[in-house]
């Protein structure tokens, strides 16, 4: 009888359990990009360091919409730890606002687990135009764009980018006109500056340092409100004070799950990933992608998404940019 009930609750247990912690049954990351970059190199090693604790995690690249469609992938999967997203400041944060229909809402349909990294951007000017307008630093910078309002352009990925609205962001906190100029993406914005065809961008750090380090570059300031462990000797904009002193924009990445994720679940993905995010190996990886872990608890995350998403509703109305 003893050996009855024995069996009866070890069944009923295995019922109750998160489907993820059953035998044979793998966690689908989705990642909403093509593989290759940044998301996808850091999500692929998280699969590898928690294949101990979590079983078989395979990476699933779902790219299209700007995000979106792999988002809402996530977002309509079923509740049991099966399935989580590699979102970022584009799908909970920027494309809400930029996008006249969304097929998910950012906070209500979606479990927040872990911020796993931020990325600064960096304030990048062509040399010779630097040279010739006497800027060495961003109040240089700030000086001569008020002495003459929409004589400096700026280049970016395109209309909506993180490098057009950190430009936006900067003209409306320092209270100067400069042209923005969109190309076809990162790399043809920084072949226009490079050219002289732009006179600054706002680049992420890790495609720009290799310009910057050969002198085809001048790095003048990062975006984020704090200086970053991979050039700590370039100050941050917020730095050069007045009305850019709370300028604070970066890239970010963080593991979501869908919505009404069980709390159980959530905090043993959690550990998880955390634990992940503190080895070696993942700070070694992030390192070279000049990027700096921001791994934490689920509700820190998700105060920061809602921060987040609140602060890129007034950058993505003033910068005009909208995608139908």
């Amino acid at each position: 009888m003893a050996r009855r009930r024995d069996l009866l609750t070890l069944a009923a247990a295995a019922l109750a359990a998160p489907a993820f912690a059953q035998p044979g049954k793998p966690i689908r990351l989705i990642v909403p990009y093509p593989p290759g970059g940044p998301l996808d190199i850091v999500a692929r090693a998280l699969a590898e360091r928690v294949k101990d604790s979590l079983g078989t995690v395979i990476v699933d690249n779902r790219p299209g919409a700007g995000g979106n469609l792999g988002a809402d992938l996530a977002a309509k999967a079923a509740p049991d730890g099966t399935t989580l997203v590699m979102g970022a400041v584009a799908t909970h944060a920027i494309n809400p606002w930029l996008y006249a229909k969304m097929p998910y809402d950012p906070l209500r349909d979606f479990t927040p687990i872990t911020g796993v990294a931020q990325v600064p951007n960096v304030l990048v000017m062509n040399p010779e135009a630097a040279d010739r307008y006497g800027v060495k630093s961003v109040a240089d910078l700030v000086a001569f764009a008020k002495r003459n309002p929409g004589k400096l352009n700026y280049g970016s990925g395109g209309n909506g980018s993180a490098g057009h609205l950190a430009g936006e962001m900067f003209k409306a906190q320092a209270g100067v006109f400069m042209v923005h100029i969109p190309y076809a993406g990162g790399n043809p914005a920084q072949l226009a500056l490079l050219s002289g065809q732009v006179d600054l961008n706002f680049d992420n750090l890790a495609s720009a340092s290799a310009n910057v380090k050969a002198g085809k570059l001048r790095a003048l300031a990062v975006t984020t409100a704090k200086r970053s462990a991979a050039v700590p000797e370039l100050p941050t904009i917020a730095e050069s004070g007045g009305a850019l002193a709370n300028f604070d924009i970066h890239t970010w990445f963080g593991l979501f799950g869908p919505a009404k994720l069980p709390a159980e679940v959530t905090q043993r993905l959690n550990k998880a990933f955390v634990e992940a995010l503190a080895t070696p190996e993942l700070k070694a990886r992030l390192a070279t992608l000049m990027a700096e872990t921001m791994a934490g608890t689920p509700e820190q995350f998700g105060a920061f998404v809602k921060a987040e998403l609140a602060k890129y509703d007034g950058v993505v109305k003033r910068s005009g940019a909208k995608v139908d």
